[in-house]
């Protein structure tokens, strides 16, 4: 199969979240498969300037930019896939990030941002480039690619296409002004194609005309159908669901293994976990807690907004602080939830470290040197940081949705008995019930020995990028024989 996977990050190009490790990881455990994957990105400055050695290969012309849009090609940084950028100064040649400026803004053009380079990708897709090379099937990601099958379902013979909703919460919402702006067909401003409330959706793009809809897990798959989670799209969804599937992420573990992870000061594997317990030294000094050994460690990182339960934890601060444990944390997001987390930091030093911002070294040092990590979310539709707590040696508390109930079996009693557990697993997003699964992680870390298999049944699982790469070559399989019919 020619595969054409289409992402707006990449790791290690540019990266807001886990989109950039699924697409840094995917194609390249699908190369490995013997398939022909190219991966395209808008070619922003931190890109380029990762991805090395590049060659402009064709030039565009397009809507929505009068000057050329050059297609400049390289590698993946330490893979053969083959990578191309886009490159539109005016749209992606700026300051700041991916999606928003240095004052943490969307940018105002986003619309026009992502249009142009879903024109880009449609014209790759057609071989308009001049290439010489037109893929089976373009794998879209994301509403920043929800235009590709939407503009790619009015060509002759054009290629398969497949959706992947990472996040349905993100959906690249715009007033119906882009709408017209864009040129995009009158007949799309419907509720049954591109218009949702009076606004043009980007993501409606992907979830109407694509041939198949995926997402990051099974159960995200189901719950994505119901209106708790379905974010107003839920009746679109359980109309596509015959076409809808639900892949676990996966983990490069190239990138994220205890025994051979460049960013933290101790390697291990589950023979040598005596060295974990000096990744958690240097944890506690690096948070400015007390180097206290025998204390339960409890970890966190990621987005600080509501969607990841980050305030049922500060709730539950004065009822931590009455417990034998520390707590650090780190991440950037909602004002108000660092403003708490500083605040709290500030009044129990010696119990709570926070550190307000992103850094992929003390991500992983926060992964080796914790003895738990907290992932209380509300949703998640797959997430990353459990599979990586798993091979860290860190059984997650989790709640029991999206990827989360997928990938962390609970630590009840026949579990621990059958030796499945991995971790705790809690169903109410409440703090009284993320309380009691603590308290449950806190009584079996007394118990060294069962702790012990808690942790060596963690490290041993599979969550290999392998084995979603399978799923997914089954499905483009899938897709195509449909498409071809």
């Amino acid at each position: 199969m020619d595969i054409l996977f289409a992402s707006s990050e990449a790791h290690p190009l540019i990266k807001t979240g886990g989109l950039a490790d699924v697409s840094g990881a995917l194609p390249r455990a699908i190369k490995n498969n013997g398939q022909e994957i190219r991966l395209v990105l808008p070619a922003y400055p931190a890109a380029r300037r990762n991805a090395g050695s590049l060659r402009e290969v064709a030039r565009l012309d397009l809507p929505g930019d009068p000057a050329p849009v050059r297609v400049l090609q390289g590698r993946l940084p330490h893979t053969r896939v083959r990578l191309y950028l886009i490159d539109s100064p005016a749209h992606f040649d700026r300051d700041g990030g991916p999606y928003s400026g240095p004052d943490g803004k969307d940018w105002p053009d986003n619309a026009e941002r992502f249009g142009l380079f879903a024109r880009a990708v449609c014209a790759l897709a057609m071989d308009r480039a001049g290439l010489g090379w037109k893929p089976h099937l373009v794998h879209c990601n994301d509403w920043q690619t929800g235009l590709v099958p939407a503009l790619l379902s009015l060509e002759d013979k054009r290629p398969a296409t497949l959706f992947t909703i990472h996040n349905l919460a993100y959906q690249g919402l715009f007033p119906r002004a882009d709408f017209e702006r864009l040129g995009l067909p009158p007949a799309w401003w419907s509720m049954h194609r591109l218009e949702f409330f009076g606004q043009l959706s980007f993501i409606k793009g992907g979830l109407v005309f694509a041939d198949w809809l995926s997402t990051v897990s099974p159960t995200y798959a189901k719950e994505i159908c119901t209106p708790e989670f379905g974010c107003g799209l839920d009746g679109l969804l359980k109309a596509r669901r015959d076409h809808l599937a639900g892949i676990l992420n996966g983990v490069d573990y190239q990138i994220w293994n205890p025994g051979r992870d460049r960013l933290i000061p101790h390697t291990y594997t589950a023979r040598t976990l005596r060295l974990k317990l000096e990744d958690k030294l240097v944890l506690q000094r690096t948070f400015g807690l007390p180097v206290r050994p025998e204390t339960p460690l409890f970890g966190h990182v990621g987005r600080l907004v509501e969607q990841k339960g980050i305030d049922l934890v500060l709730e539950l601060v004065p009822e931590l602080l009455q417990r034998p444990m520390q707590l650090v944390l780190l991440g950037t997001g909602q004002p108000a939830l660092e403003a708490a987390l500083r605040e709290a930091s500030r009044r129990h030093p010696t119990k709570i470290g926070a550190r307000i911002g992103y850094s992929e070294e003390l991500s992983h040092l926060l992964e080796a040197g914790s003895d738990a990590f907290l992932m209380p979310s509300r949703f998640e539709p797959c997430g990353l940081n459990q599979l990586y707590s798993l091979r860290y040696g860190t059984p997650p508390v989790v709640r029991r949705t999206g990827g989360l109930a997928d990938s962390v079996v609970d630590a009840t009693g026949p579990n621990i008995k059958n030796g499945t557990a991995t971790g705790f697993v809690f169903d109410k997003a409440e703090p009284a019930d993320l309380l009691r699964a603590i308290d449950r992680a806190l009584n079996l870390y007394a118990q060294r020995r069962i702790w012990k298999q808690l942790i060596d049944h963690g490290m041993h699982q599979d969550f290999s990028w392998n084995r979603s790469a399978e799923a997914y070559l089954g499905l483009y399989a899938k897709v195509l024989v449909e498409h071809n019919r």
